[in-house]
This record gives C-alpha cells, structure tokens and sequence, in this order.
C-alpha cells in the first residue's frame, strides 16, 4: 500500500510539474493573429490615410480596407502554441520566420517599415500613372542641411537645372556633372501644377564628378497634386494594391466601390503586377470581422485562400490592377466578380 501510495504520489508530481512547465516553458514560436483593418478612404485618429493637397478628395462612399496580420510579442508557451495549431484563427510559426535571428526585432521593425513606404510610393507612381499624368524626375526628400533646404519640396517635379531641361535621371545626372561644386543654378520646377524657379548652390556629389542638389529624386508620374499616406504602425509591401485602389477613388473619376466595403491585400509592383502575401486566411478573418462584401486575393494566394474557412463573401483573384478594377466594376453592377 505504501509503495502504491508513493508511485500515485510520484505520478501526481510529475503530472503538476509538466502542467506548469507547459504553462511557463518558452518553445520558439510565435502566434499570428488578424490584425487590424484600415480604412484607405478614412482616417486614423481623425488624420486621413491618404491626403490630398491642392485639389478637393472625391466625396466616396464604401470602404477600401487593407488587411493586417499581428504577431505576438515574445515566444509562447507550449500550451498556448498546442492551444494555436488546433486554432483556425490563430498561426503558430517559427520565431525566426518572424524575427530573424540575425537582426534586433528593432531592425526587423524598421525594415518593414521602410517596404511599406516603398509600397506607398509604388502605389502612388501606380495610380497615377493609371490616370495618365506624365513622368517626371520628382523630389521625394530634402535632408536637413541640404542645399536645397527651404527651396525645394518633397513632391517637386525638377524641370530644369542651370537653364537645361531634366526631363529624366540620366538628364539630370548628365547636368550636374558638368557643374562644378558651389555652383549656384537657377533651378525650375512644378509644384502642385504652378511652375517656379529657385536658386540653388550646389555641393560636390557624392561619387564622381560635378554637382549635387542634395536631393533624392524618383522618375514618376507627376499631377497637379500632392498625395501623402499616413499609416504609422503598419510594416512590410503588402497594403501596396489597397493604397492604390485607395488613391484612385479619391483623385480619379469614377467611384470604385458603389458603396460596398472591400477589403483586400497584394504587394503591387511599377508594373501595376500584384504580388502575394503572407497571412492570407488570417486577413481573410480580419475581412469578415468586419462585413466585407467583397475580398480581393493575390492569384498567387488563391489557393491558400481556397483552404482556408469559408469566410461568407466572394473572393477576387487579381494579378493586376486592371483585375482588381474589374472586379470592383463587377461588384457595382451586380455581377459576381472573377473567383479564386
């Protein structure tokens, strides 16, 4: 009796101990849950996500929502990554997939911030190279301390340098090379649709010969208006496909969605091409939380997207821009859009 006492004892011991080491025990994964969705037509905190300066935002109804995936801060417990692969609505994926071991959660942070301003400035070129505006070199920053500091604005299309027109890089770079450092160089340039001129002096480029504004500068299609997108706490290029749907409402001549809320997600290239993401069944949970009538997938995810838990609403394969306006010309007009 005392020995079967002592074996139940031992038992139970160990039954407690692996009860809280599975409670407390770290394993190296990490939970990926929906996100947050936003409202590229809306605001954040009473600021618009996308702002237009120099011409009126369309007044749209509906909604065009990108969709986000959240990771949870610090590895799980055995028991809660157990609990998450049984969780439909809940990924367990390794760490290292999410914080590579070889960078800070600080540089991994700042890298997607840095893909999701590039898929800003994707979406812009895109949407307003769809609306036909014309290419030109614009400014997209001025450094503190540039020359051009207080002349020249993010969002300036350079015309001319020293007289010479800049209708592109190689112009532009074939200019200031033959200027010698210290230069001062009447500059002419469009700024929300107005022409002007400043006058600049120049400093020595950084590599090779000649001259430089101190600005950086892309080749891209250029409007009689300024569009800035603000949104803070999102990270990585897949809202890019959604911020150009959004800047064609606002700034284009028709309304995309006819009242509907249309959620959705894709990386888009200067091509108009829309890429695939990661998280898809997830964003698909966000998309219902919220009512969406219509759901807009990456063709490159459709079949993941077919795996995954009936979600209540059509969903739209788009590998292009072009897809993605069909299918919203579809959704107005009752007809159901191109599927997965």
């Amino acid at each position: 009796m005392t020995r079967r006492i002592a074996v139940l004892s031992a038992g139970g011991f160990l039954l407690v101990l692996f009860g809280v080491l599975g409670t407390t025990l770290p394993v190296p994964y990490v939970a990926q849950v929906p996100g947050p969705t936003y409202d590229t037509l809306g605001d954040i905190d009473g600021e618009p996500i996308i702002a237009v300066e120099g011409r009126e935002r369309n007044d749209v109804e509906g909604n065009l929502n990108l969709t986000t995936v959240g990771v949870s801060r610090g590895g799980l417990s055995l028991v809660q990554a157990v609990r998450g692969w049984f969780d439909d609505e809940v990924a367990v994926v390794p760490e290292e997939s999410v914080y590579p071991p070889d960078r800070t959660e600080e540089e991994t942070r700042q890298l997607n911030r840095q893909a999701f301003v590039t898929s800003e400035q994707a979406a812009e070129s895109v949407a307003l190279g769809h609306l036909g505006y014309p290419v030109k070199v614009v400014v997209r920053a001025v450094p503190e301390g540039s020359p051009s500091e207080s002349l020249l604005e993010e969002g300036d299309g350079l015309d001319s340098v020293d007289g010479r027109p800049t209708p592109d890089f190689a112009a532009l770079d074939s200019v200031l090379t033959s200027i010698p450092p210290k230069t001062p160089v009447t500059v002419g340039y469009t700024r929300l649709g107005r022409p002007g001129t400043t006058t600049v002096t120049t400093r020595a480029a950084e590599e090779g010969e000649g001259s430089a504004l101190g600005v950086s500068v892309l080749e891209q299609p250029l409007a009689p208006f300024d569009v800035d997108i603000q949104v803070e706490d999102v990270g990585g290029p897949s809202a890019g496909l959604m911020l150009t749907l959004g800047i064609l409402d606002l700034v284009g001549d028709q309304d995309l969605t006819g009242g509907a809320l249309v959620a959705g997600t894709g990386t888009i290239d200067l091509e108009g091409e829309v890429g695939p993401i990661g998280g898809i069944p997830l964003k698909m949970v966000a998309a219902r939380d919220i009512g969406a009538d219509l759901f807009l997938v990456p063709a490159a995810n459709c079949d993941e997207a077919l795996a995954a838990a009936d979600p209540g609403f059509p969903l739209a394969r788009v590998a292009t821009l072009d897809d993605a306006l069909t299918a919203l010309a579809d959704l107005r007009a009752g007809r159901t859009p191109a599927g997965c």
